[in-house]
């Protein structure tokens, strides 16, 4: 690998930075001490910064030159509602809430990088840090979008990156178009009549109509959509009822939709509310169907894309860098910027959890567990990753 070795010898600073975020995670929208630590890390290296915009979002400035050329850098910031189980110092003070998804570790890396580039401005324009809240559920992209993002600060192309269990350390994925999938959430009441369980025919049961729409919104996926076009459609709670001898009036089916496509998505919202509207018809019951999109799906542009995994081959070489790599049906707010401007979303390998004792649940390595901990051997990597993307893309 070919890091940069100021960034090597900044790891241990990194680490403690790092470190600092994990014990103190603050929730979407709610990253004010975060936040805090990031502006005041980049204005003591002498980086002009942006505040408030998405609530608690942070955006760093680094000029140079006389180009007009800009590129935009991102990372997340936000922790999860998840009760951490690691016990090591750095662990989370704040219960109920931890870094379960290495958002401290990607605000690290590009912190990293805006200490260097700060120190070697080796470009022509201007590359933007943004440091964006939010991630996990919030939408703090579009939300910073929606507050004047790309107005405020006209760039080219914006770029990102996310740590991915199972890729080793030293490696990337990446593909052009899609990469990860839209998220989006149902809620569909079936409203029926409540009756005694022994006398069924005075009432109208509302659970076995949601039983017959979830077995039949399974043959959206099997026999509505084209086979070669991926989809999930997952129940994940079914609430119905409240003792052993009485039909419930209403019984309540939520869960996901995951697609690819905006257009097979269209689809099947189409079919589930058909289906559960004409079934519930069917048993004189009611429905009341809610659908919504929470994030699109996740589409890197191709020049983009060829440009990274070119700058990635000159880091760690062509063997390590997988450009085809298989996308997943996650879902990641960065999807909003990349349908604003051109880029690129990439993967870097945070091994297979052999960097402590493994924990809890899956280990230190698979996201949103609470064994989790990002792997600090990705520092230097994902920070030399930044600085050799926004030279080359600014070259002199």
């Amino acid at each position: 690998m070919k890091l940069i070795d100021p960034i090597i010898q900044f790891h241990n600073e990194i680490q403690a930075i790092r470190r600092e975020i994990h014990a103190h995670p603050e929730l979407c929208f709610e990253e004010h001490d975060t936040a805090e630590l990031v502006a005041k890390k980049l204005t003591e290296w002498g980086i002009p910064v942006v505040r408030g915009l998405g609530v608690t979002g942070v955006v760093g400035i680094l000029k140079n030159g006389s180009s007009q050329r800009a590129i935009g850098l991102r990372a997340d910031m936000d922790a999860l509602p998840i009760l951490e189980l690691n016990t090591f110092a750095h662990a989370s003070q704040n219960k109920g809430k931890m870094h379960a998804c290495g958002h401290d570790g990607h605000t690290a890396m590009l912190l990293g990088a805006a200490h260097y580039l700060s120190q070697n401005k080796n470009f022509d324009g201007t590359i933007y840090l943004i440091f964006q809240p939010a991630e996990e559920g919030g939408g703090g992209a579009k939300r910073m979008m929606d507050e004047g993002l790309f107005e405020q600060f006209p760039m080219e192309a914006v770029f990102g990156m996310h740590n991915w269990p199972g890729i080793p350390v030293g490696h990337f994925g990446v593909t052009p178009g899609p990469m990860m999938a839209s998220s989006n959430e149902f809620e569909v009441i079936v409203s029926g009549k409540g009756a005694h369980a022994a006398q069924p025919h005075k009432g109208i049961d509302p659970i076995m109509v949601a039983v017959q729409i979830a077995q039949s919104w399974q043959t959206i996926i099997t026999r509505n959509k084209s086979p070669i076009d991926a989809a999930a459609l997952s129940i994940t709670q079914i609430h119905a009822g409240s003792t052993t001898n009485v039909i419930p009036d209403d019984a309540t089916l939520v869960g996901t939709v995951r697609t690819f496509d905006l257009k097979v998505l269209d689809l099947i919202e189409t079919r589930m509310r058909n289906i559960a509207e004409h079934t519930a018809e069917a048993f004189d019951a009611k429905v009341s169907f809610h659908f919504k999109r929470n994030y699109p799906p996740l589409i890197n542009h191709p020049k983009e894309t060829a440009f990274a995994v070119e700058v990635l081959q000159g880091i760690v070489g062509a063997a390590h860098v997988d450009a085809q790599v298989e996308p997943t049906m996650g879902a990641e707010d960065f999807a909003f910027m990349l349908q604003g401007k051109p880029g690129c979303y990439v993967f870097i390998g945070n091994g297979e959890g052999d960097h402590r004792s493994a924990g809890h649940g899956l280990g230190p390595c698979n996201l949103h567990n609470p064994s989790y901990d990002f792997n600090d051997d990705l520092l230097p990597i994902g920070a030399t990753y930044w600085v050799r993307l926004a030279e080359s893309f600014l070259k002199n």
